[in-house]
């Protein structure tokens, strides 16, 4: 592959999947600014390497292996404080109602308490959009140690959001008597 062809696949390949890695960085560090520096970080080491990806389609895997990392080697240099922001560019789709902002800080806080073996492959499928097979791969784990970890932690903010079990019950819905 020559320098222009390379430029152009890594362009696109920035384009299609930016919003996704910075969703996913974010998730990780909590911090905008060093979610930006680990994108950053990340898209450069694709450069790097794109000649080792060999099909595009698993790219977006690629790139969130290679997040997950950087992260890792960033975690070993130093622990930064944390400062939970919410970051706007997150929330675009999604309406600024005082009980919608509500419930989302409540989600959010409540994926933020998972154990990272739960939350981490929660937010792959989540944010990333990956199948159990795909978040197996990328967290390098069996498939079935996945897909218990995602019941679990469903399970887990089930229970945070009806500690009483019945999910399916509305709680404006008056009582039958």
């Amino acid at each position: 592959m020559d320098d222009r062809q390379k430029q152009q696949r890594y362009e696109s390949l920035v384009d299609a999947l930016y919003q996704d890695v910075y969703r996913y960085a974010y998730w990780l560090c909590k911090n905008g600014a060093l979610a930006e520096d680990l994108v950053q970080e990340t898209f450069l080491r694709a450069w790097r390497s794109l000649d080792s990806l060999q099909n595009d389609k698993a790219a977006k895997a690629w790139l969130f292996t290679i997040l997950r990392r950087e992260n890792a080697r960033l975690y070993e240099r130093y622990r930064p404080d944390l400062v939970d922001i919410e970051d706007q560019s997150l929330m675009d789709s999604i309406d600024n109602e005082p009980d919608q902002r509500m419930d989302r800080k409540l989600l959010h806080d409540a994926i933020a308490s998972l154990e990272k073996d739960y939350r981490e492959p929660l937010l792959l499928q989540v944010i990333g959009g990956f199948s159990g097979k795909e978040i197996a791969e990328i967290l390098d784990l069996n498939n079935n140690t996945v897909m218990t970890r995602l019941f679990r932690a469903r399970g887990k903010l089930k229970h945070v959001f009806f500690p009483d079990g019945n999910p399916d019950e509305d709680p404006d819905e008056p009582l039958d008597e």
